[in-house]
């Protein structure tokens, strides 16, 4: 079981309290001057960074909307106005709290947490050191994680972003960073987390972050920066070091997005969903019984079953149809991401949409629709809620060996095959033919492998938050051509401003209350 979430579900608030105003102790919180005095505490401390996991504003609900409805493959038809303007590159007040507010702030919170480990726990004894090494690098690693999502989101070249290394008190006015020192503190925090985490827990602590998870976050982050040969290295410790005898693909695609197969051996990074509740889902931060289940379902479940204010682009389907598997039927990934009209003909048995069968198609709020299934609840039950228990598996083995196809195909001196051959070892665990079967040009040379790429990460990638990164690291958003080729299979980047729409606004609160930072560029 879970045995994380038990931690954190039991885990008491860490609230820093400011100067004393007056000399009196509310005996309902914990303060510091009574925290971070032993191990225990430690461990208390770095559990309550976890807990970030489990707000609206982080992986819960509201960063699904910015990482994947924002991409080309994803959108938003909402009632609800300014939500779904929001994935539509329409951003009339920065100050929209669910739209952009609510992670910003719960990123810093995050981070505030962290801080807080990393500034307390050294001065704590504990019984040996390598459980303070650890407890510092799941610190370490959460903190760049935070600045890893900030930097994607909001990251500019303008002194848009605080770098807040130590816990931070009211009024502060931390001085803003452009996105180069933003990534420059996620590699520094990185290469603490590596050197300090294990390669493994035990089964008692799955779901904490690992040495793995270290490596893999920080090649991302050095992808994103053009860092090919660096990231290649960080990537090798996973693919053929001595991490590669921890990881590798499961053989059932499905099995990375139930709660019957979790942590496998394909998880390099998870975060652990729970449907353990005993009251109504509550936005509140501070709840004595906090929702530890995943909320996106509720959001992204097709209509009668949940809000259905995201879904998919219909070109995703047409991609998978373009080929066959070795036995001559359809993608079996496309099975497992998507609801859409052809599902039941293309997949014999697949036939039921949560509680509902093939006529809903019929009815005009479905129709020529295409729902997001990757991440649902349907293969166990009719209906979707706010207590998903299903885990997000944040960093997949898949996503690795796609990336190091990506590395070696911008090195120079990379070899090709062994590009091609990684993209093929994914392929293969749906049962795809290889690349040179009905794609040979992307076996011959770089420039078309890395095209084909694209296409490549989005099959099996696919709603799984990374969407939004990657257009960002090949530049389609940089120049108009690459946003007139994203316009061709999502129309809402004919709304798409280049230099301005590839990372969001600072919050306007933020800017006004903080004469060091400024607001992202042309906003």
């Amino acid at each position: 079981m879970k045995k994380l979430i038990i931690y954190i579900f039991s885990l008491g608030l860490l609230i820093s309290s400011c100067e004393d105003i007056v000399d009196v102790s509310n005996p309902n919180n914990i303060e510091v001057r009574s925290f971070w005095q032993n191990e225990a505490d430690a461990v208390s401390g770095v559990n309550a960074i976890y807990n970030m996991f489990y707000k609206p504003g982080t992986y819960s609900r509201w960063i699904w909307f910015r990482f994947d409805l924002a991409s080309d493959e994803g959108f938003s038809s909402s009632p609800w106005i300014e939500l779904a303007e929001w994935t539509r590159f329409i951003y009339n007040n920065y100050n929209f709290w669910e739209g952009n507010g609510w992670t910003y702030r719960d990123c810093y919170e995050a981070i505030f947490r962290a801080n807080q480990v990393l500034y307390y726990v050294p001065g704590i004894e504990f019984q040996d050191q390598a459980s303070k090494d650890q407890v510092l690098g799941q610190a370490y690693f959460l903190r760049a994680l935070y600045y890893y999502n900030l930097a994607i989101l909001w990251g500019s070249e303008n002194n848009s972003l605080p770098i807040v290394l130590e816990p931070s008190k009211p009024g502060d006015t931390p001085e803003g960073h452009p996105v180069s020192d933003v990534w420059e503190q996620v590699e520094n925090d990185l290469q603490n987390a590596i050197e300090m985490l294990p390669p493994q827990w035990d089964d008692n602590n799955l779901g904490r972050a690992t040495k793995g998870a270290a490596y893999a976050l920080r090649a991302k982050c050095l992808m994103q920066q053009h860092k090919w040969d660096e990231a290649l290295q960080d990537l090798e410790w996973l693919v053929n070091g001595d991490g590669a005898q921890y990881y590798d693909l499961v053989p059932n695609y499905k099995d990375n997005f139930t709660h019957f197969n979790e942590n496998n051996m394909e998880s390099v990074f998870e975060i652990q969903y729970s449907d353990i509740h005993k009251a109504p889902a509550g936005d509140g931060d501070f709840d004595i019984d906090p929702n530890l289940g995943l909320n996106r379902g509720q959001f992204f479940a097709p209509p009668g079953i949940g809000w259905t204010d995201g879904e998919a682009r219909p070109w995703i389907v047409e991609e998978f149809r373009k080929e066959l598997n070795l036995d001559g039927g359809y993608d079996i990934r496309l099975k497992e991401s998507l609801f859409y009209e052809q599902m039941a003909e293309d997949f014999p048995g697949n036939d039921k949409i949560y509680r509902f069968g093939m006529e809903v198609w019929n009815q005009d709020n479905y129709r020529n629709r295409v729902f997001i299934r990757k991440y649902g609840t349907d293969y166990y039950r009719d209906y979707d809620d706010y207590h998903s228990p299903v885990n997000v598996r944040l960093i997949r083995y898949a996503d690795v060996l796609l990336m190091y196809a990506e590395c070696i195909a911008n090195l120079p001196s990379g070899n090709l095959d062994e590009a091609v051959a990684m993209v093929d070892r994914v392929r293969s665990r749906a049962n795809m033919p290889k690349l040179e079967v009905n794609y040979p040009e992307a076996t011959l040379t770089k420039e078309v492998f890395l095209k084909r790429l694209q296409m490549e990460r989005s099959l099996e990638l696919c709603f799984e938050g990374h969407r939004w990164a990657d257009l960002r690291r090949w530049g389609l958003m940089e120049n108009q051509e690459g946003v007139n080729e994203l316009a061709q299979r999502d129309p809402d980047f004919n709304n798409f401003v280049v230099g301005r729409h590839d990372c969001l606004p600072i919050p306007s609160s933020e800017v006004n209350n903080n004469e060091n930072l400024d607001q992202n560029p042309n906003y």
